[in-house]
């Protein structure tokens, strides 16, 4: 093969779309957090998102930093900001709020960042707060109501943000009932009302009401990896 045989087929080899790919495989490698090295560089590109800004167009590279699990890569992406209150310059949408209950139904409790958790509760909260438009963006299942009182700790009292903020949506979506929209609605609004008062009761175990699978602990700190160097800012 002479010279321009073997340029050309280094053309051949290495197109735009053989270069996406390489360069989507890398950046997969880095947010999947496995090594010290990607965990290095998933908080260098964590923190450069969040000095970029969030916003609607940029946001779903900040949900793609959730899936990490490394508080490490959380702290450089959330900073100094409250993390309930982190995307809520977000208007909530159909894409956002599925997202959110895809997380919490890979999350078990305990098993993940309270950080990060506290972010998707931020975001569910803003959403239902009016719960009629709520439904209208994201139809919740009895699914999404199991995974969701989950994450409650019953032990840490209603005071507890996370849980003040899970009974204020179980609330909301519990105001539904009544409505007789569809029978779904019915069931899921009813569901999250036994979901919170089992939580008050003290004669009752969020066990009672949400299957037992559901309720295995976690503990994110378990399977994270930390970074070699860590870095200010």
């Amino acid at each position: 093969m002479n010279a321009v045989e073997k340029q050309q087929a280094l053309e051949n080899l290495w197109t735009r779309e053989a270069r996406h790919a390489t360069e989507n495989r890398i950046l997969h490698q880095v947010l999947a957090a496995r090594t010290p090295e990607a965990v290095e560089a998933a908080v260098s590109y964590a923190r450069f998102l969040r000095l970029s800004g969030l916003d609607t167009d940029n946001y779903p590279l900040f949900l793609k930093l959730l899936e990490t699990e490394n508080h490490w890569v959380l702290d450089a992406l959330i900073g100094d900001a409250d993390p309930f209150l982190f995307l809520s310059t977000i208007p909530p949408n159909t894409y956002l709020v599925q997202k959110c209950f895809e997380l919490l139904t890979r999350w078990r409790p305990a098993g993940i960042y309270p950080k990060t958790l506290s972010i998707v509760l931020g975001v569910l909260q803003n959403a239902y707060s009016s719960p009629r438009d709520g439904y209208k963006i994201h139809s919740l299942s009895v699914a999404d109501v199991d995974n969701l009182g989950k994450h409650l700790e019953k032990e840490k009292g209603q005071n507890d943000p996370r849980n003040r903020c899970i009974l204020d949506i179980l609330e909301k979506v519990g105001a539904l009932e009544g409505l007789h929209w569809d029978e779904t609605m019915e069931t899921v609004s009813r569901q999250a009302l036994r979901i919170r008062g089992n939580f008050f009761d003290n004669t009752k175990l969020l066990e009672d009401c949400i299957p037992q699978v559901l309720l295995v602990r976690g503990d994110y700190l378990d399977v994270e990896v930390a970074p070699r160097t860590l870095f200010e800012g």
